[in-house]
């Protein structure tokens, strides 16, 4: 099989799918790799390193498409993307379809068989959404205290606080991988935090990280009193597939007061923040009812070097499997089918 991966053209999205030691494997599994020229450069891996395992390096990105068998990259389809699809061709990459009923039309039309990360479900997790969602949820934590500065904006607040100077308060939506890891960063800090969540399980384990972290149900009240004192809003929020149920409101929002920061993980699915809305890392931020909003919808990409590792690790093993013929034996595989051939198949996107 040909197994494309592209280099990834959305703005400042510096991640590659698959790393060279991970291309090498599958040339030794007998597929022709083909890699997008400069794809791996921005994540410490040059051309060279590609070549050297046995893949091809290919200058024109259309040419890609269009000799590859399977599709392998990082963020949905962008820009003319989506037009070099065709059909029996599979592609395998991050889509976030519920958010997105123009590119779901578009897929539609290509008849390509599209499979999402985030919706590849195994032994009740998401294993390759996972360890992106740990890095969203720590940037957001690291963005947010940066963005609380004040020439950024912000309160002019240190979000760990002080000697004789409070810390922040930061409020979680979601204790999932992204806003676990978003508590225990903020707590290692020293900020004061409420995550909320449906599930006491989780619940729970936000309980044991320490005793400035304290874990509640969202109870309409409790979230309305937390948020307002908030000086660091974290959304967090997944219904693997669908949009993002929205938890609060502007007015909520509004009553954070000038200079907090909402940093919403959420908004690639539509975002679990009314005033929240898509932004990238060339213009990251934008002021709603005078706080300031993050929105960029590929988090990770500002750590190309680390997410590129993360990604291909939990990534590889499912590639392997879909570059065979036999590959919708895979339950997992399967089930993370969005669009197949001109069908809407994911049940989550049949309300987009």
């Amino acid at each position: 099989m040909r197994i494309g991966i592209p280099k990834e053209i959305k703005p400042l999205e510096g991640r590659v799918a698959l790393i060279p030691e991970a291309c090498g494997d599958l040339v030794r599994d007998g597929h022709e790799v083909l890699v997008g020229r400069g794809a791996g450069v921005a994540s410490g891996f040059p051309d060279g390193a590609y070549a050297a395992i046995g893949a091809r390096l290919v200058e024109q990105p259309q040419a890609l498409y269009a000799e590859a068998d399977l599709v392998v990259k990082v963020k949905e389809p962008w820009g003319e993307e989506p037009d070099w699809l065709r059909p029996g061709q599979r592609l395998f990459s991050f889509l976030h379809l519920a958010a997105d009923p123009e590119l779901v039309v578009r897929l539609l039309t290509s008849g390509v068989t599209a499979l999402a990360f985030e919706t590849l479900e195994h032994r009740g997790g998401l294993p390759i959404l996972a360890p992106m969602s740990e890095i969203a949820g720590r940037l957001a934590v690291q963005i947010g205290a940066r963005l609380l500065h004040a020439p950024e904006g912000g309160k002019g607040l240190l979000l760990g606080g002080l000697a004789a100077a409070e810390p922040g308060a930061v409020v979680v939506l979601g204790a999932g991988h992204a806003g676990a890891a978003a508590v225990r960063l903020a707590a290692a800090m020293g900020a004061r935090i409420t995550v909320f969540d449906l599930d006491p399980d989780k619940l729970r384990r936000m309980d044991e990280i320490g005793p400035q972290v304290t874990s509640l149900y969202p109870f309409r009240d409790s979230l309305e009193r937390a948020v307002g004192a908030a000086d660091l809003l974290i959304g967090a929020v997944l219904v693997p597939g669908a949009r993002a149920p929205r938890l609060i409101s502007r007015p909520q929002v509004a009553a954070m007061g000038a200079g907090s920061v909402v940093v919403d993980i959420a908004v690639d699915q539509g975002g679990c923040i009314e005033t929240t809305r898509p932004t990238t890392y060339a213009a990251p931020t934008f002021l709603a009812e005078g706080v300031v909003h993050f929105g960029v919808t590929n988090m990770p990409g500002a750590v190309p070097r680390t997410a590129s590792r993360a990604l291909c690790a939990s990534l590889f093993p499912w590639v392997r499997r879909l570059a065979r013929a036999d590959w919708q034996a895979e339950p997992a595989l399967a089930g993370a089918v969005n669009v197949e051939q001109g069908r809407l198949v994911l049940p989550a996107l049949r309300s987009v």
